[in-house]
């Protein structure tokens, strides 16, 4: 039997129209055996989200303050869903009960996973599905760490009972028995939890857009959508600062070899992004399958003569940088010359020190730091059998006059990260985009 495991974000469930979207979704396929719903998203650009809301009421209830009218405010959120839908839920005996574990409640998690909580009981009455408390089968360690094992023993026991059932995302239980929170976004590690648990065949995490996009498109106007994708080649374009889903939301279901499709609540019939362990034998019209890049870079040009010949050097360029608090991206490396590249503000009210101390440790003949540096990753699995990727991205830098301050390319061959003037950034993504998306698509039209 065909198991899917559906995960539905905040827009997706933010008033009753959507919460019929979401219900039209599931009952069209009959192996979407489990829900994980998130709290109330914003209905409109000035809208509040229920979570932010009942982050407040928490504060208040701290501080001493009444938070009894901007609880009002949620509640009625709820309400009117519960009336749209024409719901009987027990919805208030169930708000109460939130508002006063509000006001007892020491810690900002209790409120703060009430959003979902409730949602889950609204979506589970509409569909006519089992509730199933995160609480009873999430389970963290007294570090406030998930506690991988466990939780794994547990739910999978717990929804074994449960053929058709909603699971509120966001949040678990600790030892004490207290609620705990995942961080924001958390409600897709519950999804990947949830799938992991009950040996999934496919999660989808349905949201307001159709899937991945090749490119930025607050740089590149209507980018492709990427449809296939490897979990290789994602953690590459989210790493690089592409905006999909964070690794922890991945690790659970990439550790059961369990495929991800991203799919938009709204346009349910776009395929959407179908993320894998391998997407060989999956068509891709392009040799690459993203671009993506951050500014405000720098790097740290350390020059000795017979350098490659010196016992220990890069250890000991390393040593000064670990000294001072610095975590590095990449090391770009000559004969003679070694690079370290960070993040600019990692080398705040450090650079004297920096260099002071990569001269004690290394008598270097030089160390210079260049700041305003942008990086981009190129990235794609067909770029390995596909001759003429470098000349293709750099022959398109050329054209654009861009210059190219650093190279650095991994041994997988499955990217091509280049460094340019943080001026020149937005003008080399859609120059790369253009050689290797908009080229091709002329070229077969």
């Amino acid at each position: 039997m065909e198991i899917k495991v559906s995960k539905f974000g905040g827009s997706s469930l933010a008033d009753a129209g959507q919460f019929s979207k979401v219900k039209e979704i599931l009952l069209s396929d009959p192996a979407r055996h489990y829900v994980v719903p998130s709290a109330p998203g914003k209905r409109m650009p000035r809208d509040k989200k229920i979570t932010d809301m009942l982050y407040e009421c928490h504060r208040l209830a701290r501080s001493g303050e009444d938070f009894d009218e901007l609880f009002e405010t949620i509640a009625g959120r709820y309400r009117g869903i519960a009336q749209e839908l024409s719901l009987d839920t027990p919805l208030e005996d169930r708000l109460l009960e939130v508002r006063e574990g509000i006001r007892t409640s020491a810690q900002p998690d209790y409120a703060a996973s009430r959003g979902e909580y409730l949602n889950g009981i609204l979506l589970a009455d509409y569909l006519g599905w089992d509730f199933v408390d995160a609480a009873d089968g999430i389970l963290f360690d007294e570090e406030g760490r998930l506690d991988q094992n466990a939780t794994q023993d547990a739910l999978s026991k717990l929804l074994r009972a449960h053929p058709y059932a909603v699971v509120p995302g966001f949040y678990g239980r600790m030892p004490d028995g207290t609620v705990h929170t995942f961080s924001r976004g958390g409600s897709d590690i519950s999804g990947a939890i949830v799938a992991r648990a009950v040996h999934a065949d496919l999660y989808e995490n349905w949201t307001d857009v159709s899937g991945c996009l090749m490119a930025d498109p607050r740089i590149v106007r209507n980018p492709r959508p990427i449809r296939h994708v490897t979990y290789r080649e994602l953690r590459e374009l989210s790493y690089m600062g592409a905006s999909v889903l964070h690794e922890d939301a991945i690790f659970p279901v990439r550790m059961a070899g369990i495929p991800t499709n991203i799919r938009n609540t709204n346009a349910p019939d776009e395929p959407g992004t179908l993320i894998s362990h391998d997407a060989e034998d999956m068509d891709n019209d392009y040799v690459i399958t993203g671009i993506a890049g951050h500014k405000d870079f720098a790097i740290v040009a350390v020059e000795k003569a017979m350098m490659n010949a010196e016992l220990g050097f890069g250890r000991r360029v390393l040593q000064a940088v670990e000294e001072n608090g610095i975590s590095f991206e990449h090391l770009p490396t000559g004969i003679d010359t070694m690079c370290v590249v960070c993040h600019e503000r990692m080398l705040d009210g450090k650079r004297d020190q920096l260099v002071h101390r990569i001269y004690e440790l290394t008598d270097p003949d030089s160390v210079e730091i260049h700041s305003g540096l942008a990086l981009i990753a190129t990235v794609g699995r067909g770029m390995v059998r596909s001759k003429g990727t470098s000349a293709k991205l750099f022959n398109a830098l050329q054209r654009a006059g861009i210059n190219v301050r650093m190279i650095d390319q991994g041994s997988s061959e499955l990217n091509i990260i280049v460094g340019v003037d943080n001026l020149d950034f937005e003008n080399a993504v859609r120059a790369i985009y253009r050689a290797f998306v908009t080229d091709a698509d002329r070229e077969r039209a």
